[in-house]
């Protein structure tokens, strides 16, 4: 179970049941009855992309098993729970489990999708790539994986699966947009409880470069700034839920900038709450995503 990371794997079903329900209740009106096929390929999507989820944060665990022995010794490969035989065993399996799964029951474009995630968190972590050591990079495929590719992708297979034409309302280039900014600001929180490691064994992040205060700053102002974007939207956005829209992103704006206020930089304690938070923060967007 800790091999899949569970936040990651939250995330993740979260995404897939918004998304899917948003479709649903964009049509509901206008179906006789209820689509139980959607329900079955959501859950066969879900599995694939739990597969792929799985396959990406192990892959991780088996080529940074030193800098977790610093950082996240309680990980199952750091901690010798899982010996690296069966940690690439379970890659391999999630891995091919799931490319098997999307080529047998999805379009040939949400296979493309799925095997630019693959390809991307693969590059992520495998040398010579290794782009995790480039915070640019590192956060790149971040922003692709958990933001575009996953939201654009949900909502097309969704919609396929309703035999609906493919359009692309306010609300579903919102949350794209939204989430794929969001998922930069995972990327560079992520490593805020990591310094000493990343330090160590010379891995560049944008933490390690500016330190925990300047770069968790880096990361409320970019999350304010998102904030902002999803404002302006349900401000000005037609057929958006205004008062669910404005109302919503206010009030996380101001929980962001008071626990935000409440981080002390040389605390692993404080660091670790602030990250949890940040998670809690990209969770909730998905819980408003299909009334907005």
């Amino acid at each position: 179970y800790k091999f899949t990371r569970p936040h990651t794997i939250r995330g993740t079903i979260l995404a897939s049941c918004a998304c899917v329900t948003r479709v649903f209740l964009m049509t509901i009106r206008d179906l006789p009855y209820v689509e139980w096929h959607l329900i079955q390929t959501a859950a066969v999507g879900l599995v694939a992309l739990l597969c792929g989820n799985a396959y990406i944060v192990g892959i991780n665990q088996i080529y940074d098993v030193d800098i977790d022995k610093v950082n996240k010794p309680f990980l199952p490969v750091a901690a010798n729970q899982i010996s690296p035989t069966l940690a690439w065993i379970i890659c391999l399996v999630t891995c091919f489990g799931g490319l098997g799964i999307v080529y047998q029951f999805f379009s040939p474009l949400i296979m493309q999708l799925y095997c630019v995630g693959i390809f991307l968190g693969t590059v992520y972590t495998v040398p010579p790539f290794r782009w995790k050591n480039n915070p640019v990079l590192a956060a790149f495929s971040i922003a692709m994986v958990r933001g575009l590719l996953l939201n654009i992708g949900l909502h097309h297979a969704s919609s396929a699966a309703l035999g609906l034409p493919i359009t692309w309302p306010a609300q579903v280039v919102f949350i794209a947009t939204f989430m794929t900014v969001f998922a930069v600001v995972i990327a560079i929180a992520k490593d805020l409880p990591d310094v000493e490691g990343d330090r160590k064994y010379e891995v560049q992040t944008f933490a390690s470069n500016l330190g925990v205060d300047k770069a968790a700053k880096l990361v409320v102002f970019v999350l304010m700034c998102n904030y902002g974007l999803g404002i302006t939207v349900g401000l000005f956005a037609e057929g958006v839920n205004r008062v669910l829209m404005v109302g919503s992103h206010l009030a996380l704006a101001g929980w962001l900038a008071s626990f935000s206020r409440q981080l002390q930089p040389d605390s692993i304690a404080s660091i670790k709450l602030f990250y949890r938070n940040i998670w809690k923060l990209f969770y909730s967007e998905y819980l408003l995503f299909p009334f907005i």
